[in-house]
């Protein structure tokens, strides 16, 4: 299969991969988090992941080990097809590139179609239609895609490898806002958030790539860091433009690193959550960049606010950069 698992297992951690299936656990230390087992019925938290390590282990159940052995149990597949599972084996790097290409502006197309989607990026504050445009904004409807593409010559199966469809033939991505992920110019990932549920977003299969736009940031000596992708584009919106962004709190290698990759200043600024979450993230990854001689500051915003809801709730450009003013030396 030619798969380097240490290269596939650093490229998606395990706490990464587990929150992409909607694992909802909590810090239980500086490396740990605990919540409820995904392998079992439970009524209390006993199964843990530490991030140092990249493993879990449940208490309940009693299995443990690493990335390719949690798909092993929760898919009940061999090594080799979790390794597949996890890494397709074929039409990988530019084919799958050309393929989400497709897709994505396939969904593009959608969008303005759909009144709901359009009214869900209203809600959201979102209402530039240049910057929706420069984002890559899309739809997908579910149900049509998979018509699309068949229609064209491509096969179910070819776009079930790629994450792109269920076993049934449904859109992985049904009802949900589509951004295309870039890195290097090509599309990595298709990230979708449901217009349904608050909460529910989802990645196809693979890495979610670095950093959101870093190209556009790259060279600035300032960079503002957000949580969510709708973070991201109420700053843009605002009209500030050194702006990149995580796609949850807990940073990749690749996304690690490319902050590191010179001098800057780095601004976190993650969700203000009830239960300090994000604080204790934005806390945690700032050390680390300090760690590596990269300046960082968490800028606190009004509580149980997020970029996104701030603005939303009729915070301004001015407010905001008073925030960021607020924690500089």
């Amino acid at each position: 299969m030619g798969h380097d698992v240490e290269t596939l297992k650093s490229r998606l951690p395990l706490l990464e991969y587990l929150r992409r299936q909607n694992w909802t656990g909590r810090r239980a230390g500086r490396f740990e988090y605990v919540g409820l087992c995904p392998l079992h019925k439970e009524s209390r938290p006993s199964f843990y992941v530490n991030t140092r390590k990249d493993v879990f282990y449940c208490h309940g159940c009693g299995q443990g080990g690493d990335l390719i052995r949690f798909v092993q149990l929760s898919r009940q597949a061999s090594f080799r097809q979790s390794l597949a599972y996890l890494d397709p084996p074929t039409h990988r790097e530019a084919d799958w590139s050309a393929l989400l290409e497709q897709a994505a502006v396939f969904y593009q197309q959608q969008l303005d179609h759909y009144p709901e989607a359009l009214e869900y990026l209203r809600q959201r504050g979102l209402h530039d239609p240049a910057l929706i445009r420069e984002l890559s904004i899309g739809y997908a409807p579910g149900g049509v895609l998979r018509h699309h593409f068949t229609t064209q010559g491509y096969s179910s199966s070819l776009l079930r490898d790629a994450g792109l469809i269920n076993a049934q033939g449904t859109d992985a991505l049904y009802q949900r806002i589509v951004f295309p992920l870039r890195q290097g110019g090509h599309i990595v990932n298709l990230y979708g958030r449901s217009i349904g549920a608050a909460f529910a977003h989802r990645f196809l299969p693979g890495s979610k790539g670095g950093l959101y736009a870093w190209e556009k940031v790259q060279r600035c000596s300032e960079v503002i860091l957000v949580e969510g992708i709708f973070d991201y584009a109420a700053l843009r919106q605002a009209s500030f433009s050194n702006v990149t962004c995580s796609l949850g709190t807990h940073l990749n290698t690749d996304q690690f690193r490319q902050l590191c990759d010179g001098p800057r200043i780095v601004y976190i600024v993650f969700d203000e959550d009830a239960n300090l979450s994000g604080q204790q993230a934005a806390e945690q990854l700032a050390h680390q960049l300090a760690e590596h001689g990269i300046p960082a500051r968490r800028v606190p915003l009004p509580e149980g606010h997020d970029p996104n809801s701030f603005f939303v709730g009729g915070g301004d450009a001015r407010q905001f950069q008073s925030f960021l003013e607020a924690v500089q030396p």
